[in-house]
């Protein structure tokens, strides 16, 4: 069996693949892609895989856009950290879906019903208005964090934080204060529950509220170098395919 893993956070998809392996040392991972745009390139040139693992939000747009611009032709599991309302609509739709974060004894049931399949069923999915229930009804945006430091559990609020960032698979919530505390949501997750209106997610490593901004440099190419406050302990870059959504949300805000 031939799958693919679509997936924008890179610790995500290396555990993915390296459980997939556990649960079927078989499966061929024919290729990893983090965005819809090289998704869709990448379906459009070459044979469609047995099963794909389907993340739903992407770097770049929601993981729907892909069959909006391909019919594709694999079975599908979606990996999705959304809560129980947008599961109960998968369910509904019959749609196959694993929770983040994935439990291996979950994916190797999820391959095991692939593999018992006598023949190719026809996957089904109302893409239209699942958007919608998941797009209306799934997000709601975090107001506050609980931090447990020592034997207490301390409070901040949305005006304390500066911004997110992401570390070798640990999220880090940074407060204006220049203290750090780990999270355990994933920065994907975050961007997911922050409101847009305040935050944006600037590459992979950085999700930023607009306050945090005390400059945004110019450099050659288009690239966009923020000096951010507190200082991060490295220089941080606007990911080139953000740049444009960037200044727009600059501008709106």
């Amino acid at each position: 069996m031939k799958t693919i893993i679509i997936e924008d956070e890179d610790f995500a998809a290396r555990r993915l693949e390296n459980m997939i392996h556990d649960c079927d040392i078989s499966i061929e991972i024919v290729a990893t892609f983090p965005s819809v745009k090289e998704s869709v390139a990448w379906l459009k040139t070459n044979p469609h895989p047995d099963l794909i693992f389907l993340d739903i939000q992407l770097e770049d747009d929601l993981s729907f856009a892909i069959f909006e611009q391909v019919n594709v032709q694999s079975q599908i599991i979606f990996t999705t950290a959304f809560d129980e309302y947008a599961i109960k609509a998968f369910k509904l739709k019959s749609i196959d879906y694993l929770l983040k974060p994935i439990v291996k004894d979950e994916l190797c049931n999820a391959i095991k019903k692939y593999r018992e399949m006598q023949l190719p069923m026809q996957q089904t999915i109302d893409l239209s208005s699942l958007f919608n229930l998941i797009n209306q009804n799934s997000v709601r945006y975090k107001e506050r964090f609980s931090i447990t430091v020592g034997l207490r559990i301390k409070t901040f609020t949305l005006p304390e934080i500066a911004y997110f960032y992401s570390t070798e698979g640990i999220s880090f919530m940074v407060i204006k204060n220049k203290s750090e505390y780990p999270l355990d949501e994933s920065l994907e997750e975050l961007t997911r529950v922050m409101n847009p209106k305040d935050f944006f997610r600037i590459n992979r490593k950085y999700l930023v509220r607009i306050e945090s901004i005390a400059n945004v440099h110019i450099y050659p190419k288009s690239h966009l170098k923020l000096e951010l406050s507190p200082l991060p302990k490295e220089e941080v870059f606007v990911s080139i395919d953000k740049v444009t959504a960037f200044k727009k949300w600059l501008d709106h805000k």
